[in-house]
C-alpha cells in the first residue's frame, strides 16, 4: 500500500469520465422521452447531477435526478428516497454510484426498484475495484482498478467540481 495517496483521477479526467458515460447513455437510450437517474447519496448524487448536466446539452430525451439514501452498513434493505417510486414506471432507470467494491451497495439500489415495473435499470459507477461479493457489474464505469482488498479508494466530489478527484490509500 502507498504511504502517500495516489493520485488515480484528477478534476479534468473525471469530468472527461462523466462525459463519457453520458454519451453512452444517450446511445443506449436515444429513442427514450425521458430517463430517471437515481443517485446513491452522497457521492453518487453529486455523480447523477453531473449526469444530468451532461445529458441536458447532447439528449433529445428529457433527464430526471432522484437520489436514494441507504444504510449501507444495515444487514437488510433500508432506504430512503426523495421520490415517489410509481413516477418510475415503464422508465428506464440508471442507479449511479461513485465506487462498486463488493457490490453490497448496487444490490441494495436494485432492491428499491424491485416491484416497480421499468422499461430498463442500468448502473453507472466512477470506479470499478473488481472486488465484488454480488453477482453486480455495472453497465458503464470511468475507470475498473484492480486493487487489493486492503486499499482504499477515496473519491472527493466538491460543489464546483474544481477540487475533484480520487485518491487511492
Amino acid at each position: 500500500m502507498p504511504d502517500q495517496p495516489l493520485l488515480i483521477l484528477n478534476s479534468q479526467q473525471i469530468q472527461q469520465k462523466i462525459a463519457r458515460i453520458a454519451y453512452q447513455i444517450l446511445e443506449d437510450n436515444f429513442d427514450e422521452k425521458e430517463i430517471i437517474i437515481a443517485g446513491m447519496l452522497p457521492r453518487g448524487g453529486f455523480l447523477a447531477a453531473r449526469l444530468k448536466k451532461v445529458l441536458d446539452n447532447i439528449a433529445p430525451f428529457k433527464s430526471k435526478v432522484l437520489t436514494i439514501d441507504l444504510d449501507r452498513f444495515s444487514t437488510s434493505l433500508n432506504a430512503k428516497i426523495d421520490f415517489d417510486i410509481e413516477q418510475c414506471n415503464d422508465k428506464v432507470v440508471i442507479l449511479v454510484d461513485d465506487v462498486l467494491n463488493s457490490g453490497k451497495s448496487l444490490a441494495y439500489g436494485f432492491g428499491v426498484f424491485l416491484d416497480v415495473p421499468l422499461k430498463k435499470l442500468r448502473t453507472v459507477v466512477l470506479i470499478d475495484r473488481n472486488h465484488k461479493s454480488f453477482p453486480i457489474n455495472t453497465d458503464y464505469s470511468g475507470i475498473a482498478l484492480s486493487t487489493i482488498i486492503k486499499e482504499h479508494i477515496d473519491v472527493v466530489l466538491s460543489e464546483n467540481g474544481e477540487d475533484d478527484a480520487v485518491y487511492l490509500r
